[in-house]
């Protein structure tokens, strides 16, 4: 019996541990769903919506089963421009669009080719939308709306913080304190909790602080809004003169590009996901069909958009989620709150999401990958993760990642005879050797990929690098990753080859 089927037929056979991760993920992704929301520029119930629908829909579709969809902070700041331009009407058509670019690329089996996108562009774009988000929601903290770019939100700062009067403490000065409680409480929480209360999440219990402190002293401060009846959030199409915006070249540029992200983070989340447990693997091409389906669906009901979520899929993970039953609760759980209980939300205050979304973005601004990139392979890729970075904050994402994947285009110039990559596996019964030769680069590894994940886990496997002629970082990380996965769960595979090829992976040593 094949993988897949054991977990069809045993979807209800870890109900307990799926059944309480599933809470876990709930509490998680309720306070990230709505502040997603508002760094979007759009309503908060919206983001709930493409959180009902990344559980329901995408978590039974998924090709990754423990990874979790929603909305991502990877794509609120080109939400928020797209919004900003082109009024929140116009996002569903481009959005239905976006879904349909994606379940066109999982059926034509396009899914490898995502995960050959440099970790240098990848990283140094999350550290770009992280560092707008905080210069963005620095603004909510003061119960004041984001200008409309990052270097405007940067210059206004300055102002925000002048503005202050602590002989006259009025709504924007309350607000201000309940989202610095709101940092407060999480931050100390992660240094602070219990092992046995580790599963708790610091964004939720903030939330709650804020919101306690708002609701008891009765501060007049601004409150999310939320729609009386579920139904209001799910807003239908309501004429043919619903598509008309996708006669617009500039948006179907839109289109593509959020297809192109949210397929890129998507699949960048699955490759973590499966470093974190033993389980079934993604199909990636599956996976980009079930976001596609997601992010069409998001489109029809007006939505924001999804992708696959590190921090929510990570918390899925070490809840003791075994099958994607979890992933489905979780957009129950999201559902019934929302249709129970939207009296409590209008309770939130604003500043309390401000809040969690400045330090989800500070934490998106990780300076240890550029350490790593810089120490493991030198000052270029360094360069074009700083590149990504200042263009993504000065200009906006699209440029940012666009300028960063020529830059990975400049790394290979002076080995432009040598790129071709040759891969030839040896077995036998005791191991099975891997000949690569040639040029080891991201433009031959949706092939490596392939070859390196149907190795069997049985057997140890030789990786002979002998005729390789050049390396590029992102080839090196990949392999530096399926050595990881591969040790970790005990086998004893060995790495050859020249010194100039192997200095980068040491885990050969």
């Amino acid at each position: 019996m094949n993988s897949a089927t054991t977990e069809r037929s045993g979807l209800f056979a870890h109900f307990g541990r799926d059944f309480t991760a599933s809470i876990v993920v709930f509490l998680v992704a309720m306070p990230l769903c709505m502040g997603i929301a508002i760094a979007s520029g759009v309503p908060p119930e919206k983001g709930l919506v493409t959180g009902i629908i990344g559980g329901l829909v995408v978590g039974l579709l998924a090709g990754s089963p423990l990874q979790v969809s929603g909305p991502a902070a990877g794509l609120a700041v080109i939400v928020f421009e797209f919004v900003r331009e082109h009024g929140l009407e116009a996002l569903g058509p481009v959005l239905l669009l976006a879904g349909v670019l994606q379940i066109v690329a999982g059926a034509l089996r396009l899914g490898g080719l995502f995960r050959a996108i440099s970790p240098a562009v990848v990283h140094g774009m999350l550290a770009g939308i992280g560092a707008l988000i905080v210069i963005g929601q620095f603004h909510i903290l003061f119960d004041q709306k984001p200008m409309s770019s990052g270097l405007e939100n940067m210059a206004m700062m300055p102002a925000r913080i002048l503005g202050l009067d602590p002989t006259n403490i009025a709504s924007t000065e309350l607000a201000l304190m309940l989202g610095l409680l709101t940092i407060g409480v999480m931050i100390g929480w992660e240094k602070l909790r219990p092992k046995n209360l580790g599963l708790v999440p610091g964004a939720l219990l903030g939330v709650m602080a804020a919101t306690l402190v708002a609701w008891g002293f009765g501060l007049d401060v601004a409150r999310i809004a939320v729609p009386e009846s579920i139904g209001a959030a799910f807003a239908l199409p309501t004429s043919t003169a619903w598509f008309a915006p996708l006669a617009q070249p500039a948006l179907l540029v839109a289109a593509l590009a959020i297809a192109f992200i949210a397929s890129a983070e998507t699949l960048l989340s699955a490759a973590a996901v499966d470093r974190m447990h033993d389980g079934v693997r993604t199909h990636y091409d599956k996976e980009l069909r079930a976001q596609g389906i997601g992010n069409l669906l998001c489109g029809i009901f007006g939505a924001l958009p999804m992708t696959g979520v590190i921090v929510r899929s990570s918390a899925n993970v070490q809840a003791g989620a075994k099958t994607r039953l979890s992933t489905i609760l979780h957009g129950v759980w999201i559902l019934g709150f929302i249709a129970l209980l939207p009296w409590l939300l209008r309770e939130v205050p604003m500043a309390a999401l401000g809040g969690v979304l400045v330090v989800t973005g500070w934490k998106l601004v990780n300076l240890s990958h550029v350490r790593h990139l810089f120490h493991a392979y030198g000052a270029f890729p360094a360069v074009i993760w700083a590149a990504t970075f200042v263009l993504v904050v000065t200009t906006d994402l699209l440029t940012g990642v666009l300028a960063g994947l020529a830059l990975t285009l400049v790394e290979l110039l002076p080995h432009a005879r040598n790129l071709r990559l040759k891969v030839q596996e040896h077995d036998n019964d005791e191991h099975t050797r891997l000949e690569l030769g040639g040029g080891a680069t991201f433009l031959g590894l949706t092939r490596l990929n392939a070859v390196l994940e149907k190795q069997p886990h049985h057997k140890p496997v030789h990786l002979d690098l002998g005729k390789v002629k050049v390396m590029d970082h992102t080839t090196a990380e990949t392999i530096r990753e399926w050595l990881g996965r591969r040790r970790q769960s005990g086998q004893t595979d060995t790495v050859t080859g020249p010194e100039a090829i192997l200095r980068p992976l040491p885990l050969a040593a």
